[in-house]
């Protein structure tokens, strides 16, 4: 439990915001407020970090670890990937860091629908041949497929999971979830065993030291041919290198990948020209109003916090999200 007579050194904000966005917090926070730009990276803002009590954003974790009062990290992620390597079960005493749970739900479950859907009706290639002009309806309509009764494994049962789930329900399609404590599939044998039997392969796991290079080179060639593999979670999840190779051999039907291992993709990387590939590029968690939506879920942990009530979305560490 958080102790709400503890933390109210200011509030540190490393986050694009609107202006009625900013007026808000402002309003919200009885002391001062300090705005960071994301990447500006000054000396100004690691002192407002230092002496701030609540922040708000994902400021450098070594800021993070020498801000000796700060007392509550609310991240403007979900992900906690940059913060794993700190010193937890020390400054877990002092820090309490809550991310954003459920808020991209909606938005990532359409974007991976979205990709989905772009590869079976071909609107990825269509886009392609119209930047350059071509007219190709004879050869492109027949490889066109359904997702319609498509049997989707769905890696993880989160929000996320849930709510792309959820999306699927008009197009008939079967949903099976692999979660080690709540799946219908929950061992790694059984994985193996059934992983064959989908059309479409969901990654939407958090990034842990069990999920990392889950789905290697080996489970790859165990995916059916002509399957499609969707990863909106962690890049660390699929081994990008045997990927490229299924895919340009055509032995799988395609990817829709909104995270990489590395980010950005550098130039050159195969995945930029693989043959059947949907790259979103980290952006399946956006909307209009996501800053909106982040400072709505801080302002009610602001009031939690200040009342002493539970937090939303506390990270766990040992877990790992």
């Amino acid at each position: 439990m958080v102790n709400p007579d503890e933390g109210r050194g200011g509030l540190y904000v490393e986050l694009s915001l609107t202006g009625p966005e900013r007026a808000h917090l402002r309003q919200l926070a009885p002391g001062p407020v300090w705005f960071a730009e994301p990447g500006t990276d000054s000396e100004a803002d690691a002192r407002a970090l230092a002496a701030a009590g609540t922040a708000l954003g994902n400021p450098r974790a070594d800021r993070v670890a020498n801000a000796p009062g700060l007392k509550w990290l609310q991240l403007a992620s979900v992900g906690i990937d940059d913060y794993l390597g700190l010193d937890w079960p020390v400054l877990g005493r002092r820090l309490t860091v809550t991310n954003l749970g459920d808020a991209f739900a909606d938005p990532v479950a359409q974007s991976c629908l979205a990709g989905i859907l772009a590869l079976h009706r071909g609107i990825d290639r269509l886009a392609g041949l119209r930047a350059e002009g071509s007219w190709a309806k004879s050869d492109v309509r027949p490889r066109l497929r359904l997702l319609t009764g498509a049997r989707v494994l769905v890696l993880g049962r989160g929000s996320i999971a849930r709510r792309f789930a959820e999306l699927l329900g008009p197009f008939g399609c079967p949903v099976t979830h692999f979660a080690r404590g709540s799946g219908d599939i929950r061992t790694l044998a059984e994985l193996d065993e059934r992983l064959p039997g989908f059309d479409v392969v969901v990654g939407l796991l958090p990034g842990t030291p069990a999920t990392s290079g889950l789905l290697d080179a080996r489970r790859l060639a165990l995916m059916r041919p002509g399957a499609v593999l969707v990863n909106a979670g962690r890049g660390s999840l699929v081994d990008e290198e045997a990927l490229v190779s299924e895919l340009a051999s055509g032995r799988l039907g395609g990817a829709v990948l909104d995270v990489t291992g590395e980010e950005p993709l550098p130039a050159g990387h195969p995945l930029w020209t693989c043959p059947g590939v949907v790259l979103t590029q980290h952006t399946a968690g956006g909307s209009t109003d996501e800053s909106a939506r982040v400072v709505d879920l801080f302002a009610d942990n602001w009031r939690r916090f200040h009342a002493g009530s539970p937090l939303r979305n506390p990270v766990q560490w040992s877990r790992g999200f």
